[in-house]
């Protein structure tokens, strides 16, 4: 492939009408310039221009040539000035996944909120549960719910927010049963559990004021599902309390299907957590996207 400098300087050459004055414009000898095109000349296998002591001129080829060196040069241009622009505002597409829950529950308002914010920035919202590999797919971002420390990697973490669980129950369920004032009455009560890997079916219960206080409870659950909402509906029909992250079930609390059970108690933390493939070189839209979950993503799953 022939040197992309060279169809620079054979532009500089004709523009200036000779090898001196484009010599003097570029600061290079005028011995290296000549050089330059005469060796772009034997690679092209064609003279490109006509040059003697008094004359000064391009070759048919030449002009041709020129034509297309100059579409070439303002293809650049345009290239690097689109990327500039990026880099004075966010633009362009933030290509990110996250786990079906959080897309569902915690980010759809806020993706929405930052393309308003943004008008210029697209977003691919990726949703699965599986393993992504960031790079080969070509992700900018990947939002992950863990509620022990991730594993080492090359990926750059982010904390973005805090993620309290809480006990639910049915309103009917709670209506017709007495009421639970401390965790050894759960004992009495079916459970529900969220089916995690590597983790026993038990509560580990802390008080939200008397950080201290912790009461462990062993589970036999009735129900034993990854599936949130599978959870929530079998709670709703009144068949146990499950602990499940606060904001999954803020909309079933406000309608009162569900409501909290020892609401002074936190039945677990977990925590949501950006992974980026770099840390230095990020576009401002990524940069952008970033700043905006990590402002308003605690307000966002902060309870229920």
């Amino acid at each position: 492939m022939l040197d992309l400098n060279d169809f620079f300087l054979f532009v500089q050459v004709v523009d200036r009408g000779g090898f001196t004055a484009a010599s003097r414009m570029l600061q290079i000898p005028k011995s290296t310039l000549s050089h330059r095109i005469q060796k772009l000349e034997s690679e092209l296998g064609v003279r490109l221009l006509n040059r003697t002591s008094r004359h000064f001129g391009m070759t048919d080829a030449g002009s041709e040539f020129f034509a297309h060196a100059m579409a070439m040069l303002r293809e650049a241009e345009r290239a690097e000035d689109s990327i500039r622009q990026r880099l004075v505002e966010p633009s362009g597409t933030v290509r990110f996944t996250a786990g079906l829950v959080t897309m569902q529950f915690a980010l759809d308002e806020l993706v929405a909120t930052f393309l308003q914010r943004y008008p210029k920035v697209n977003v691919v919202a990726h949703a699965t549960d599986q393993y992504v590999d960031m790079i080969s797919e070509h992700f900018d971002v990947a939002i992950r719910g863990h509620s022990e420390p991730l594993l080492d990697s090359t990926l750059i973490q982010r904390t973005l927010a805090p993620v309290p669980w809480f006990l639910f129950a049915g309103a009917a369920y709670l209506d017709t049963r007495q009421a639970l004032e401390t965790p050894e009455d759960l004992r009495k009560h079916p459970s529900l559990f969220m089916l995690r890997n590597n983790v026993a079916p038990a509560w580990r219960l802390r008080h939200a004021s008397r950080k201290r206080e912790v009461v462990s409870v062993d589970l036999t659950p009735r129900l034993l599902s990854d599936d949130i909402s599978a959870l929530k509906r079998a709670a709703m029909s009144g068949l146990g309390i499950v602990a499940l992250p606060g904001y999954t079930c803020r909309a079933e609390v406000k309608s009162g299907a569900l409501r909290r059970v020892l609401p002074a108690w936190i039945a677990g933390d977990s925590t949501l957590t950006a992974l980026m493939p770099y840390r230095h070189g990020r576009l401002p839209s990524v940069n952008a996207f970033l700043d905006h979950l990590a402002a308003e993503l605690p307000a966002a799953v902060d309870g229920a």
